[in-house]
């Protein structure tokens, strides 16, 4: 009776794990992909591989162009919509597909898109690498581009 009791006792909290492991889970940001068709991605025409050097390998440059918050935060509210996200806005970052430190489009809407927190920050980190990579000249400024939109159409 005892060894009964006892393995009761075990699998109920290896169900209780598991459901409280699963529950934790869900209150993530759902997992959020760019879509191809409302965010293919459009490239800023000032930023070619010969402009690099003047444009986005400038310490500040981005701060020349980087649209206003007003603008951002009330896309970001449209787009939630658009993409069938709920929560608050603040669990997403209206975040640029191509980032305009890779040459992409500071304010055309197809540009942008709404990516949830904390992976928005995530990806922030590889888009930091390849920016250096660019500005460094391993890798052209087409195959940055080429990588970041392919990550956030597959991964988010």
């Amino acid at each position: 009776m005892h060894r009964a009791v006892t393995a009761a006792a075990a699998l109920l909290g290896v169900v209780l794990a598991v459901v409280l492991l699963w529950r934790g889970a869900a209150s993530h940001a759902p997992a959020v992909t760019a879509s191809w068709t409302r965010t293919p991605g459009v490239l800023n025409p000032d930023v070619r591989q010969e402009t690099i050097g003047r444009t986005i390998c400038v310490s500040g440059w981005t701060r020349t162009i980087r649209p206003p918050t007003e603008y951002t935060s009330a896309l970001k509210v449209e787009q939630m919509r658009e993409y069938g996200l709920g929560g608050s806005p603040s669990g997403y970052q209206e975040d640029h597909l191509i980032r305009l430190e890779l040459g992409g489009h500071p304010t055309d809407r197809r540009n942008l898109w709404p990516e949830p927190r904390p992976h928005a920050e995530e990806v922030d980190r590889i888009e930091n690498q390849l920016h250096e990579q660019i500005c460094a000249g391993a890798i052209t400024l087409a195959e940055g581009q080429r990588r970041i939109t392919e990550r956030k159409h597959r991964s988010g």
